[in-house]
């Protein structure tokens, strides 16, 4: 008995047929699950130089071993691509219960491969698994899509879909369940290209554990600590909007497309104000956290808007970013963003980018469809959220992301465009917290705050200004953050669930591989799929030359940041020696043989050895 089902479905949209497949046991042990099996798959499976919206490219949903359980924050599902935003492995976390549910249908995964001629959804219920026409969804938003399945198919179906943006796709169209979602780095536009609408299932649990008795014990006297656990009580309450106010205290908060860091009046959208709007919670399958915030707003022109949020991050790409403090309108984009299908992060980033360039004149009206783009003022933000989701007009080009709508502008646009590898920053300034900068220029996806996180710095234990003696923090932080997301278990989980021994306890309990004991073993998984990861971007031709942080951070002196007012980040290429060092890589960014063998991937010296050499003449990104 085991909690993994050891089977996953392999989608061929070209022929219109699935089959099932064995998941190899050597791979659980190695990789876990979520995103480690996943990176496995693609990296298998996918030819160096795939161009991200054709037919070859694949995606990949992956639960990991603990998912379904009772266990608390585990039940999330990966999302593995090449990313039609960076051109690189991309990975991505969602939440919900679509994925409990396939696992509890007897299955840890989908494999989606080939390109449909027309629109369809998968099915899959007790009767077998059904690509079925989807004619009739497409052009829906993702509300509307939920409802007419649910229609359908029943009030209990679980559904994860894309929405206009991911038709039309946009490079940061996310695939969403309810209302969570998944996705930054494209993964809504890759299954849009492939014209697969959502999936859909109809199944019951519980799950099988290897020791039933055990697993319930443990999970029991977990429950019972998070009952009074002042973390969890405060996700519970807040969310992460409680993170505003103090990060924007100390600079972390970036204002106007990264130019500054305090944003006059930010208190309008402190914890307090946006939970004097919550009308109840939502959250993940089977946790009591209920993280999910859902808002409503009760006056002014956005009455009646609702969202599960926003949450910190959405709380500066579509409000501090654009100057804007307006709670009402920040709680209708953020339902807009959900309803359309796109990652909030990258829209709100590509309109504080258009934004400036309408400031510094590189852009006019002629240019933004007779929008004036002034900052504070967010009415344009609404529109031109419609307009990138249906690609129309200016929109067109703001959906292509910054990185190649700086290009197609030119007039130095590059310079205001705030990316790495092609994916927009998130909201933490990196002049201001120089680990997370070293962390978004490594990171193998591009610019994630979800690819590692520089917790001591951000809680005030480590000098967060500092450039030398960062390079281990960062390697560590990008490894814990690859062995949770194989597990997969949320990244609030230190305060709303399990530390890393319970974490070893319930695996061995749940799965029956004694491996998992030691959570030294499970360190290894992670650095074995932070590594696989590069070995993905290695023979797409990346190197030391892309991780690398935007041109403003490295030379232009933050303004009006509090204690952080005044930094640059000066010792980059230091901090990537330490970096790679820490992890065994050359000073080049590229994972030397004896770490390739020492973490069992021998099986990849040889592709490591030719594109480290040649790099591709499909790196360009198209």
């Amino acid at each position: 008995m085991s909690s993994y089902n050891g089977k996953l479905i392999r989608l061929n949209l070209t022929s219109r047929q699935s089959r099932v497949e064995e998941i190899p046991e050597k791979w659980m042990k190695e990789y876990l699950g979520g995103r480690g099996i996943g990176v496995r798959y693609l990296y298998e499976e996918l030819k160096p130089g795939v161009e991200p919206l054709s037919a070859e490219n694949k995606v990949i949903l992956m639960m990991g071993p603990l998912g379904a359980t009772t266990a608390m924050s585990v039940s999330r599902m990966a999302l593995v691509t090449k990313s039609p935003l960076t051109g690189a492995i991309a990975k991505s976390v969602m939440g919900g219960s679509f994925g409990a549910f396939l696992k509890f249908a007897g299955y840890d995964g989908i494999i989606v491969e080939g390109e449909a001629d027309k629109p369809v959804y998968l099915h899959i219920d007790k009767d077998g698994i059904n690509i079925l026409d989807a004619t009739e969804l497409w052009g829906l938003d993702t509300q509307q899509t939920h409802q007419r399945l649910r229609e359908k198919h029943g009030k209990s179906t679980q559904i994860a879909c894309i929405g206009p943006a991911g038709e039309k796709l946009v490079r940061y169209a996310i695939l969403i369940s309810d209302l969570r979602c998944g996705g930054r780095t494209g993964v809504g536009a890759v299954l849009g290209a492939k014209k697969i609408k959502a999936f859909a299932v109809n199944s019951s649990g519980p799950m099988s554990l290897h020791d039933a008795d055990g697993f319930k014990k443990l999970t029991r006297e977990l429950i019972e600590g998070l009952k009074t656990s002042p973390g969890r009580i405060k996700m519970s309450d807040f969310g992460t909007s409680y993170l505003t106010l103090g990060f924007e205290k100390v600079g972390i908060f970036p204002v106007k497309n990264f130019q500054e860091g305090h944003l006059e009046g930010v208190e309008n959208m402190s914890e307090e104000a946006l939970a004097s709007m919550k009308t109840k919670n939502d959250g993940c399958y089977g946790c009591m956290a209920k993280c999910g915030q859902v808002r409503q707003v009760t006056e002014g022109p956005y009455k009646g808007a609702v969202s599960e949020g926003p949450d910190y991050e959405t709380i500066w790409s579509l409000g501090g970013n654009l100057a804007s403090t307006d709670i009402g309108a920040l709680i209708a984009a953020d339902s807009l963003c959900d309803r359309l299908g796109m990652d909030t992060v990258s829209a709100g980033n590509s309109i504080g980018f258009a934004y400036e360039l309408y400031q510094r004149g590189i852009i006019t009206k002629k240019d933004t469809d007779g929008l004036e783009l002034n900052w504070g003022d967010p009415a344009p933000m609404m529109t031109l959220l419609e307009k990138i989701s249906r690609r129309e007009g200016f929109g067109q080009l703001l959906g292509e992301g910054t990185k190649r709508a700086a290009e197609k502008i030119g007039k130095g646009a590059e310079d205001y465009a705030m990316q790495v590898k092609g994916l927009e920053l998130p909201a933490y300034e990196p002049r201001a917290v120089k680990g997370y900068g070293l962390i978004l220029a490594t990171s193998n996806i591009g610019a994630s705050h979800m690819y590692g996180r520089p917790r001591d710095e951000l809680a005030g234990k480590k000098d967060k200004l500092t450039e030398v003696d960062k390079g281990q923090d960062a390697a560590q932080a990008e490894i814990l953050q690859a062995t949770q997301d194989a597990v997969i278990q949320c990244a609030f989980s230190p305060v709303t669930g399990f530390n890393a021994q319970q974490r070893s306890e319930l695996l061995v309990m749940a799965t029956g591989f004694k491996e998992f004991a030691d959570p030294a073993y499970l360190d290894k998984v992670g650095e074995r799929t932070l590594c696989l990861e590069r070995c993905f971007n290695v023979r797409e031709g990346f190197g030391r030359k892309d991780d690398t942080l935007p041109k403003r951070m490295q030379t232009e002196a933050l303004k009006n940041a509090g204690p952080a007012t005044g930094q640059t980040v000066k010792n980059l290429d230091g901090l990537l020696d330490e970096y790679y060092d820490a992890l065994g890589y050359t000073r080049q960014g590229i994972p030397s043989e004896a770490k390739l063998k020492e973490l069992s991937l021998g099986w990849v010296v040889a592709d490591i050895k030719r594109y480290a050499k040649i790099g591709l003449k499909s790196r360009e990104i198209r």
